[in-house]
């Protein structure tokens, strides 16, 4: 059995082209136009989907064939396909980058490609790139090229005038300073960082100038049902840290723990006084090191998070939710502040990146997949419980630490992976 729909696969040769401008202008364009628009993202991101929420207006999902497997991402397709009117993947890095890359992604799952390229400072040299991109892997059908900061309607002429019939122009955008999304270290700000957000997403459809205004080509998705999750976690409370500090959460690991039985609650380390009362505490990533006062002087907060690990309860802290649980923060500029303080040691914010890939860590409890990413560096007295593994030969495995029922690590876990793994952690 299977369901027709249109979709695409926006990709780029590099970081830094536009890709999510675009698919946001995109989807809006779309959205505007009475469509219903579902939007994933290929690979480990937390950061764009946040921005394609906006645009589409629903939840954005990871499409990853390593961290989420075939399987669940056809399953993801197959669900999407039934509900919308048109499915935009959006890329990660360049089109062939990575292993798994945004080009297996679209062979897996016979996606068009609409190839995103920066059109600043070039002319008819777009073509060479655009025909090296569409001609690199026969598996992978680039169905056309936009170009993205053009200059004017002129330069967009010369843009495609050695582009061939089967690669053509689909559209432009203009150079505009109104619809470039402001970025930290850590890649773009967060959607509610940016005020006039909607604003931009707006601006940017109505600058996007189509060739047409029809959807794309149907693809065919196969049926794929999602795999059974047992109500592991049933009659468990989980507080859940979400806020400008700790936002870096899968949707994909919220709806798994509603799926294994739990309830969620929500709450702001940053500025609620105590944790709500639940069984066990998920501390995920984020920016604690742009908020070090404010995190160190909740001392109620603090407290209530130690006295629920004194009563052994579980926590789960990822990447910036560990470093929250440490002695001492220091950012970027030096600036140093007292965290909770479960945790012995510190951890020190650097200018380059300290760890970026994909990596399994075998617990006790099983084995899960996720990522890491992030610039700071960590120093503790304790003694590992095990250590990351990546994907790649050479990947630098970081340590994960346990003290009691505190699970800490810099690996954004991706609970999907495995769900009973996920019951076993958060179980009481």
């Amino acid at each position: 059995m299977s369901v027709r729909c249109p979709a695409l696969l926006i990709a780029a040769p590099a970081s830094g082209q536009g890709k999510t401008t675009v698919t946001a202008a995109l989807a809006a364009f779309h959205r505007k136009r009475g469509r219903r628009v579902q939007v994933f993202k290929c690979g480990p991101d937390f950061l764009d989907p946040m921005i394609l929420q906006r645009a589409s207006g629903h939840p954005v999902h990871q499409l990853d064939l390593w961290m989420c497997g075939e399987a669940y991402c056809r399953a993801q397709l197959y669900q999407a396909a039934q509900q919308s009117d048109l499915i935009l993947v959006e890329g990660v890095m360049g089109l062939f980058d990575g292993n798994p890359s945004s080009a297996d992604v679209a062979a897996a799952f016979n996606l068009p490609v609409l190839v995103v390229l920066n059109a600043s400072g070039m002319a008819q040299t777009f073509a060479a790139l655009a025909l090296g991109m569409a001609n690199l892997r026969s598996d992978v059908k680039v169905t056309g090229m936009l170009a993205n900061r053009v200059g004017s309607a002129r330069h967009c002429e010369m843009l495609s005038e050695y582009l061939p019939p089967e690669l053509p122009l689909l559209g432009w955008m203009p150079r505009d300073a109104n619809v470039a999304l402001p970025e930290r270290h850590l890649g773009l700000l967060q959607a509610v960082e940016i005020e006039d957000l909607m604003v931009r997403i707006d601006h940017a459809a109505d600058a996007l100038q189509l060739v047409s205004d029809d959807l794309p080509a149907a693809v065919e998705f196969f049926e794929q049902a999602f795999p059974y999750i047992p109500a592991l976690l049933a009659g468990v409370k989980i507080a859940v840290a979400r806020d400008t500090v700790f936002a870096f959460l899968y949707q994909a690991n919220l709806d798994t723990l509603c799926s294994l039985g739990a309830q969620l609650e929500f709450f702001s380390p940053l500025n609620d006084t105590a944790m709500p009362e639940a069984d066990a505490l998920y501390l995920p990533g984020g920016y604690p090191e742009l908020h070090l006062a404010q995190l160190s002087g909740n001392l109620s907060m603090q407290h209530s998070i130690r006295a629920h690990h004194l009563h052994g309860k579980p926590i789960l802290a990822e990447c910036g939710g560990m470093l929250y649980l440490l002695d001492r923060l220091t950012d970027g500029e030096g600036n140093s502040a007292a965290m909770t303080g479960l945790l012995p040691g510190q951890a020190m914010m650097q200018k380059r990146m300290a760890n970026l890939g994909l990596y399994s860590i075998a617990l006790p409890e099983g084995v899960l997949r996720g990522h890491s990413f992030h610039y700071s560096k960590m120093e503790t007295n304790i003694a590992p419980l095990v250590s990351t593994v990546g994907t790649r030969e050479g990947s630098k495995g970081e340590p994960a630490y346990r003290i009691g029922r505190l699970h800490a690590t810099y690996l954004h876990h991706y609970f999907p992976s495995n769900p009973e793994a996920v019951a076993r952690l958060f179980k009481p």
